[in-house]
């Protein structure tokens, strides 16, 4: 269907600009990228603008906060592009991105039900207070000592050296990572993203104050699935737009004069 590029009423790149705050040099960034249609120009060169210039711009910057911005833009090049199918691939691989996030959350908060209060005792086995060496560890979680020598390599887990005998001496933290570890490989996760799971957890202190960690993360989840209905309300408006014909001027009929 033949595009309508320019619908009635021009806009200055400052129109456009103060109507979402930003600068016209961000407007004109924007058309250069390929955001917005490129803009008409006066006999003396200025850019001129339209309202579907502006859908352009509004559909871009609601995209945003549930795409980011790299997606933003690549969504809307392909539309600007006539493209659809390319710009519907990208948000559907964002979708598809959102849910796993959601299902990684729903692993994490399992784990970590799991793992429970003393789920993985850590007496002393002479490797001091709380703490266990790789073999004692291996068999409380029913993995082999490689397993473990493995998750270090792969920053799970941090376990210092027994400065006596060089063995590998895993504390209380440590067994508590572990056990998540184990929780979440029995998830099926992989290892590359298990490891930044458990920094959040070491960060937070251990898996009680991750609690309001796990909150925030519900939060922002929920945030980015409304921000892409948002985000689909205005492209559709903006492709409906794109879509709608040029109407070819009627002849002139002179009048009747009888």
């Amino acid at each position: 269907m033949r595009q309508n590029p320019q619908t009635a009423g021009r806009l200055r790149p400052v129109d456009l600009a103060r109507r979402h705050g930003l600068s016209t040099q961000a407007v004109r960034n924007y058309e250069a990228a390929g955001i917005l249609p490129a803009a008409g120009r006066t006999a003396h060169g200025y850019r001129t603008y339209t309202p579907l210039h502006a859908n352009a711009l509004g559909s871009f910057l609601a995209l945003v906060p549930g795409h980011g911005h790299a997606t933003a833009t690549a969504i809307m090049r392909a539309v600007n592009r006539d493209e659809p199918a390319e710009a519907f691939r990208l948000i559907d691989e964002s979708h598809a991105q959102l849910l796993e996030d959601r299902r990684t959350l729903d692993a994490v908060e399992r784990a970590l039900r799991d793992l429970g209060p003393g789920a993985v005792p850590a007496p002393d086995d002479g490797a001091g207070r709380g703490a266990l060496f790789v073999g004692p560890l291996a068999g409380r979680l029913g993995i082999r000592p490689a397993t473990l020598r493995k998750w270090e390599r792969a920053g799970i887990v941090t376990p210092r050296r027994d400065p006596r005998t060089g063995y590998r001496v895993f504390d209380a933290a440590d067994v508590r990572d572990a056990a998540l570890a184990h929780q979440l490989r029995r998830g099926g996760y992989g290892l590359e993203r298990i490891a930044p799971l458990i920094a959040q957890v070491r960060a937070a202190g251990g898996p009680e104050p991750l609690a309001a960690a796990l909150d925030d993360w519900h939060a922002r989840l929920a945030a980015r699935g409304r921000a892409m209905l948002t985000g689909a309300a205005e492209l559709d408006a903006y492709l409906r737009e794109r879509e709608r014909p040029v109407r070819a001027k009627e002849p002139h009929r002179p009048q009747d004069s009888t």
